[in-house]
Formats: structure tokens, sequence, C-alpha cells
């Protein structure tokens, strides 16, 4: 399995560092730049007309390579590949259409809260509904370092398609400044390939998987040539939601939701930033936690440079995942 790991990185890689500059003159000329909003940080308005939904040059390195090296997995009798791959693509086509509305109307407002929560509530229920029919998720939730497995019946759906749902509009949050979405996901895609290498020593791997966290790896650095500061190009939430969807399907693959929680602290950090500045300013009723979120804003106007932020929130992201890859070892090892 290692082989196809290392192959699958390089290949993505390289895919990905090929087509960006076939990529952005294409976006440049369909004229698919970017928006800021007003009420945004003002040194963001030398980032008006970035090329965006630039989220295809990693998307489609990603899915290629994955289809191809992962092909034996999608037609044996092991379906966790692909309904991971249809599950990512809807949350990015979902995303692709929020995009296409910003870039035709000329402003920063795409699909509506409500247009958008039915559309990612519909694609998460039956992603879910598909992996727990199929055998592949229980109801029951396991809680490393505790040695305790939690038995949570019907009432798994109610907490669990929630919480798919808050985690991937985080991912989507965490993108805001260059490369911040982008490095603080790449620990977590290099931490399933580990998980990938754990579970098939264990005699439960799927190389599909491996592949696919393996070409993640490859593609997010790829991306990062034109994405990191001064950004060429930003994902848009065509890659955001891509990004969304595949944070969650790694580890649902696995069942292992745990690990979204903890590896994916940046993300819930982010997302919580704007849940409690909204609750809070409508209790008391203009006032304010932060001075603006998400919280990568807020350390912004503290003057944090845009590249400090995101080297620490990738650090912060980086020693989360160790963590929970250690939950897995000590799963694997209480087991034994």
């Amino acid at each position: 399995m290692s082989t196809v790991i290392i192959m699958s990185m390089t290949l993505t890689f390289v895919l990905g560092a090929v087509i960006g500059p076939l990529v952005l003159p294409w976006l440049r000329k369909l004229k698919f730049g970017q928006s800021i909003l007003e009420i945004g940080p003002s040194w963001h308005k030398s980032k008006q007309g970035t090329p965006t939904a630039g989220g295809i040059i990693f998307i489609l390195p990603i899915i290629l390579i994955t289809l191809i090296l992962g092909v034996s997995t999608i037609f044996s009798d092991d379906y966790r590949l692909l309904y991971a791959i249809v599950f990512i693509m809807l949350c990015a086509a979902v995303g692709f259409v929020d995009d296409y509305i910003k870039i035709t109307q000329k402003h920063n407002k795409g699909l509506n809260v409500r247009q958008k929560t039915i559309l990612l509530a519909a694609v998460i229920t039956l992603y879910i509904a598909a992996m727990y029919f199929t055998g592949y998720i229980t109801t029951d939730i396991y809680i490393p370092f505790f040695s305790v497995t939690l038995h949570l019946s019907y009432f798994y759906f109610i907490i669990i398609i929630p919480f798919v749902f808050f985690f991937v509009n985080s991912v989507n949050l965490t993108d805001g400044l260059d490369g911040l979405a982008t490095c603080v996901t790449l620990p977590y895609a290099i931490s399933f390939v580990i998980v990938a290498l754990v579970f098939n020593a264990a005699g439960k791997g799927n190389t599909g998987l491996a592949v696919l966290a393996s070409s993640t790896v490859g593609g997010l650095l790829a991306f990062l040539i034109y994405n990191f500061h001064p950004a060429k190009v930003f994902m848009g939430d065509t890659g955001s939601l891509f990004l969304g969807g595949l944070v969650v399907a790694l580890a649902m693959s696995y069942d292992l939701p745990y690990f979204i929680l903890l590896g994916g602290i940046v993300y819930l950090i982010e997302g919580l930033s704007v849940v409690l500045q909204v609750a809070y300013f409508k209790l008391t009723h203009g006032k304010r936690i932060f001075k603006m979120t998400p919280i990568h804003h807020h350390f912004e106007m503290c003057k944090w440079k845009e590249v400090t932020i995101v080297l620490v929130f990738t650090l912060v992201s980086a020693v989360a995942c160790a963590a929970a890859l250690w939950g897995i070892i000590y799963q694997a090892l209480y087991y034994i």
C-alpha cells in the first residue's frame, strides 16, 4: 500500500502543479474574480478580482488519480470510496452553484442561507443514510483515551447530521485568508494516510481510501503554489465545500466521528466563533465578543500578519491531528 500512497501523492502534486497555469488564465478570461465584502478588513480590498473557484486545481487531480488508482476498490464489495466521492462532489457542486451566482452577479452573496442549508442538509442526510444502511457506520461512538463507547441508537442521527453540517460549513468559513484552509487541511489529510496504514496493518484496509487521503495531500501541496500569500487564486466555495465534504468523508469512512471533532479543532473554533458572535450580538443588542469573525479575522484586526495566522493555525491543526491519531493507536492497542 505504501507504494500506491507515494505514487498517488506524487502524481496528484505534479498534475495539480501543471494544470494551475492552465486554469488561472481560463478563470481570468471567464472573469471569475473574487468580490470582497465591504465589512471585511480594508486591506483585503487589494484582493479584489483575484480568480476564485480555483479549487478545481486540486479537485480534478484528486478525483482523477483516486479513480485511476482506486478503481479496484470502487468495483469491489466495499462501497465506502464510492460513497465518499459522490458525497464530496455533491458538496463541491453546491459550492460551485454558490460561486457561480457570486461571480455572475458581481457580489459576495451567492446562495442564501436557506437554500444552502437545504441543499447541504439533503446531501449530508443521504450520505449518512447510505453509510448506515450498508453497515459502514454504527450508532456507537468510541471515545479514545477513556475506552468508552456511547451507544446512541437513533439519537445518533439527531446528533451526527447537524454535527457534520456544522463542520462542512466550518471548513468553508476557514477559507478566509491566503492558504489558510489549504494549510489547516494538510495535517488532517496526512493523518488519514497514517490511519489507512494502521487499518491496513490490522487487516481492515481500503486501498481506495488511502489513495483519496494521499491524493489530497499532493493536491493541496500543488494548490499552495498558487494559493499561499500573496494568493494568485482562491479556492472559492467550490473548493472549500469540497474540502468540507472530504474532511467528513475521510473520518466517517472509518467510522471515526471523534476525529472530525479533535483533528478538526481549527474548523471547530472557526465555526464556534461565528455562532458565539452572532448569539452574543443579538442577546446584547449590538455588543461583540470578537473584533470580527470568523476568528482569523479577529487576529487580523489585532495586527497579526496573514502568514503568521496561517502558520499558527496550521500548527494547532497538526498538534490536534497528532492527538487524534494517538487515539487511533490507543484504540488499536486496546483491542489487541
